[in-house]
C-alpha cells in the first residue's frame, strides 16, 4: 500500500527520474521559461525552489550541493549570480505553473513553468534589483559628489550673466579699433 506517498513517479525508474528533473530544472534555470506536462511541471518545483534556496544562501556548500543536482557549471552559475538575488526578499514561492490546456497527440494536460518575475517581455522591462549595501553605497557617493560641487561653485552675486560678458567684449573691440585709428591718423 501506498499510504502517504505523494511523490510522482512519473511512470520511471528513480534514475530515469532523477536525469529527467536534472535536465529540465538546469533548462527552466538557463531559459526562465519551459512548456511541459502538468505533471512534470509540479514535480519538478519541488526542486527548483530547493536549488534557488540554496542560491540564496550563496555559501560554498550550498554551491556544492546545487552543483551535485544539477551537474551543469552553468546552470549554477547562472543560478547564484543572476537569479537568486533577484529572490532575496522573496521567501519562496519562485515558480509559477500556467495550464494550457491538452496536447492535440496524446490528450496530455499541457504547462508553462516559469520564474516568478522573469515573464516573457518582463525581463527586458524590469529594473535590476539593486542591494541594500548597494544602494547606500550609491547613496554616499551622491553625497560627496554634491558636497564637492557646493564647495567648488561660485557665489551668484560674483558670476557675471552670459550677456553681459558679450557686451562686455563688445565694447572692449570697439575701443580697441578707435583707439587704432586714431594711431593710424596720428602717424599720418
Amino acid at each position: 500500500m501506498r499510504h502517504k506517498k505523494k511523490v510522482n513517479h512519473l511512470g520511471r525508474t528513480a534514475s530515469h527520474k532523477k536525469a529527467l528533473m536534472r535536465t529540465m530544472a538546469a533548462q527552466l534555470i538557463e531559459h526562465k521559461e519551459i512548456k511541459t506536462t502538468q505533471a512534470k511541471a509540479k514535480e519538478l518545483r519541488g526542486y527548483v525552489e530547493r536549488l534557488i534556496t540554496y542560491g540564496k544562501k550563496g555559501a560554498v556548500h550550498h554551491r556544492r550541493l546545487a552543483f551535485k543536482f544539477l551537474q551543469d557549471k552553468a546552470a549554477v552559475t547562472e543560478l547564484f549570480d543572476s537569479i537568486a538575488p533577484s529572490y532575496e526578499d522573496r521567501n519562496g514561492g519562485y515558480t509559477r505553473i500556467i495550464k494550457l490546456g491538452r496536447r492535440k497527440g496524446d490528450g496530455a494536460s499541457v504547462a508553462v513553468m516559469q520564474l516568478v518575475g522573469y515573464e516573457a517581455g518582463a525581463e527586458a522591462a524590469k529594473p535590476e534589483k539593486a542591494s541594500k549595501k548597494a544602494v547606500k553605497k550609491e547613496e554616499a557617493k551622491s553625497d560627496k559628489v554634491k558636497k564637492e560641487a557646493a564647495k567648488e561653485e561660485k557665489p551668484v552675486a560674483e558670476a557675471k550673466p552670459v550677456e553681459e560678458k558679450k557686451s562686455e567684449q563688445a565694447k572692449d573691440t570697439t575701443e580697441e579699433t578707435k583707439e587704432k585709428k586714431t594711431d593710424e591718423t596720428d602717424d599720418k
